[in-house]
């Protein structure tokens, strides 16, 4: 991904028919559809489905099948209720006739309410810190082989610079919660309705990584087999991702083969614009 537009792009669908939509695919270097891509133009195809005046606020999705990069995806959005202030869409991903990843959109005509937060955590801010690949680089002559993993995955359209030192020895166990900052590379004004599928984008970087973190001394990291299950998330507030936002993520649970990431996001402010909760399976690799 080279650059914003290039994102938006590959965000933007084809419509084929009512409530029928085409998508293309970034070609990622593990060979499988990202998951955050997914999310992304699964939101837009609800989207082209809503009035103007309602806003996505939150998201229920579930990975069923590795999608294939070498073929576009069908989304097909079923329009599940329409209400006076709440509009339910249910969207189907589709690849060679079966569904690799289904997701229900509720959106919500803005209405006047209660307003309470928690706090955003003390951190160090974005200025001065190291994106994460600019920090991979100190392993590019040691770790040859992790560090081409790492810039392999590597995109141009949204940055990150997380607060922590990130810890590439993968016999070192860590600490499960992690503070990162994002924002798009290029400044780009945008409307509510995209900055919510580059922010569903974005909301799967790394998401699960914190739930395998402390355990890296029991298994290698190439040793596993790491696969999203779900993705749950929520738009609290507006926001602008050409500005800085903080994803605070942590793992509050490990078990029966899965692992939960918890993410918090928030403006520079200090306002929670967005909630992200995602479940995954980590296992160890069967031996062949």
């Amino acid at each position: 991904m080279n650059s914003i537009q290039e994102l938006i792009s590959l965000l933007t669908l084809e419509k084929l028919d009512e409530g029928l939509f085409r998508g293309q695919n970034y070609q990622t270097p593990w060979g499988r559809v990202f998951g955050g891509q997914v999310l992304g133009q699964a939101l837009h195809a609800a989207y082209a489905t809503v009035p103007s005046d309602r806003i996505a606020h939150s998201l229920h999705g579930y990975f069923i099948l590795a999608g294939d990069t070498r073929k576009p995806i069908i989304y097909q959005v079923e329009n599940t209720r329409d209400g006076g202030s709440f509009t339910t869409r249910r969207i189907s991903a589709i690849q060679n006739g079966r569904p690799i990843f289904v997701m229900a959109v509720s959106f919500q005509r803005k209405q006047e309410g209660f307003d309470h937060q928690n706090a955003m955590p003390e951190v160090e801010g974005p200025e001065g810190l190291l994106t994460d690949i600019q920090q991979a680089e100190s392993i590019k002559s040691i770790m040859p082989d992790v560090y081409a993993k790492f810039k392999a995955r590597q995109q141009n359209a949204i940055e990150f610079r997380p607060v922590e030192a990130l810890n590439f020895d993968s016999d070192q166990a860590g600490k499960t919660i992690r503070n990162v900052w994002m924002k798009t590379v290029q400044e780009v004004e945008l409307d509510l309705p995209m900055q919510h599928q580059l922010l569903a984008y974005a909301s799967d970087y790394d998401l699960l990584l914190s739930a395998v973190y402390p355990h890296r001394k029991k298994v290698k990291a190439n040793e596993l087999f790491i696969a999203s299950l779900d993705h749950a998330m929520y738009f609290h507030r507006d926001f602008d991702l050409k500005d800085w936002l903080l994803f605070v993520i942590d793992s509050p649970s490990a078990s029966n083969s899965r692992g939960m990431g918890y993410g918090r996001i928030f403006d520079t402010s200090g306002r929670l614009v967005s909630t992200v909760i995602q479940e995954g399976l980590i296992r160890a690799k069967r031996s062949k």
